[in-house]
C-alpha cells in the first residue's frame, strides 16, 4: 500500500449527511455530499429512521459521483476510511455495512475513523500541515467541544463539551420557539443581523465559578458548556411579552440569544487555549458558518495572540472528504487498518482517533 501520498475514499454517515470524499495525501480530488434534511423538515429536526433509509438510497449515486468527479477507479484506491462513531446509531451503520461491504469486494484495506478528530483532520486539505500546541473548537448540530490535539493520529485530549444540548440543537429549538423553521442556525443568523444583541441579557450557562474545597483548585465543568438554560431562558422571555400583549421582537431575541452563544463558547475556549497553552486554534463543525461565531471567534484569538484557521464552510459541514483527510494521515502515520470486525459506537471518544 502507498504510505506516502495514499489515494483514500472517505465515507461519513453519521446523521443525515451522506458524503463520499477523495483525497490524495493531503490534496482534495472529490467532495460529494448528499443530504437528507428535506426530509426532517417538517418534524423540526433529524429523525434518525429516516435519516438512515436515507443514507440506503444515496449511497451508491454519491460515492459514483465522486469518483467520477476525483477521475479515479476503486481498482486505484489504497484504503478506505469511514465513520465508525460518535453519532446517530442506524446511520452509522449504514455507512459502516457500505464500507464493510466495499473492502470484501476490493480488496482495499478499511479504517474506522472518528468523526470529530475527522472535522480537525480537514484542515490539512485547506492549509497543509497543521501547527504543534493546536486546538480544535467543533460547533455543530450535535457537538460542541474544546479539543487539544498533540498528534492529528494518536493522541487528541478532550479538554470540555456540552452536558446537555449542542449549540447547534440549541439554535434548532429556538428557531421552534420563534416560529422560525428548521433548521434553526441560518435563519436565526440573518435575522440577529437586524436586531439589537443588548436588548435581552440571555444567561451564559456554567460560568459562575465553583471551587471544590479551596479558591485556588477550580470546580468541575470549568472548560464546559450548557445551552438547556439559555433556551429555556428564551422561551420564557416569550412569554412574558405575550402575556403582556406586546408585539415580539423576534430580530433582537434572536440577536441576543446569538450573542449569548457565541459569547459563552468563545469565553470558554479561550479560557482551555490559555491555560494549556493551546496558540493555535482550529474551529469546524457546521456552526462554524455562523457569521458572529466566526467574527468573535477573530476577535478573541487576535486579543489573546492565537492563530485562528477555519476550513472553508463546505468543509465544515458533515462530509466524506473529512474522512479521507484523517484515514490519509493515519495511513501516513504507519496506523494499522481495523479489519471488518469492528462496530460502530455512537458515543466514541475523541482519545479513539481511529480503530
Amino acid at each position: 500500500m502507498n504510505r506516502t501520498q495514499p489515494l483514500v475514499l472517505g465515507i461519513e454517515s453519521s446523521c443525515d449527511e451522506t458524503g463520499v470524499g477523495i483525497v490524495r495525501g493531503d490534496t482534495l480530488l472529490a467532495n460529494t455530499v448528499s443530504s437528507s434534511m428535506d426530509e426532517h423538515v417538517r418534524f423540526g429536526g433529524v429523525i434518525p429512521e429516516i435519516a438512515s433509509r436515507a443514507h440506503l438510497d444515496a449511497f451508491i449515486p454519491t460515492l459514483e459521483q465522486a469518483l467520477d468527479t476525483a477521475g479515479v477507479t476503486l481498482d486505484e484506491v489504497d484504503a478506505l476510511a469511514v465513520t465508525s462513531g460518535p453519532g446517530l446509531a442506524g446511520a452509522l451503520m449504514v455507512g459502516v455495512c457500505a464500507a464493510k461491504a466495499l473492502s470484501l469486494a476490493t480488496g482495499k484495506p478499511l479504517y474506522a475513523i472518528n468523526h470529530l478528530v475527522a472535522h480537525v483532520g480537514v484542515g490539512v486539505l485547506d492549509g497543509g500541515v497543521l501547527p504543534e500546541n493546536l486546538g480544535a473548537l467543533l460547533v455543530s448540530g450535535g457537538h460542541t467541544e474544546i479539543l487539544r490535539v498533540r498528534s492529528l493520529t494518536d493522541d487528541v485530549e478532550l479538554l470540555g463539551a456540552t452536558i446537555d444540548d449542542a449549540a447547534g440543537e440549541a439554535y434548532d429549538k429556538v428557531a421552534r420557539i420563534l416560529g422560525l423553521g428548521y433548521p434553526g442556525g441560518p435563519v436565526i443568523d440573518k435575522l440577529a443581523r437586524e436586531g439589537d444583541p443588548k436588548r435581552i441579557r440571555f444567561p451564559r450557562g456554567l460560568t459562575q465559578p465553583k471551587y471544590m474545597g479551596s479558591a485556588e483548585e477550580p470546580g468541575p465543568h470549568r472548560y464546559d458548556w450548557s445551552f438547556s438554560g439559555l433556551k429555556t431562558a428564551v422561551a420564557r422571555c416569550v412569554e412574558q411579552f405575550e402575556a403582556a400583549g406586546e408585539p415580539l421582537p423576534v430580530a433582537d431575541i434572536a440577536a441576543s440569544f446569538q450573542e449569548a452563544v457565541a459569547d459563552v463558547i468563545t469565553a470558554k475556549a479561550m479560557l482551555a487555549c490559555t491555560e494549556h497553552g493551546i496558540s493555535n486554534l482550529l474551529l469546524g463543525g457546521g456552526v462554524a458558518a455562523n457569521s458572529r461565531l466566526r467574527a468573535l471567534t477573530q476577535e478573541r484569538c487576535d486579543k489573546h495572540g492565537i492563530s485562528l484557521r477555519v476550513p472553508p464552510v463546505s468543509l465544515c459541514t458533515d462530509n466524506g472528504a473529512m474522512v479521507a483527510a484523517l484515514g490519509a494521515q493515519v495511513v501516513m502515520a504507519g496506523g494499522q487498518p481495523s479489519g471488518i470486525e469492528f462496530a460502530p459506537d455512537s458515543s466514541m471518544p475523541v482519545s479513539s482517533v481511529h480503530l
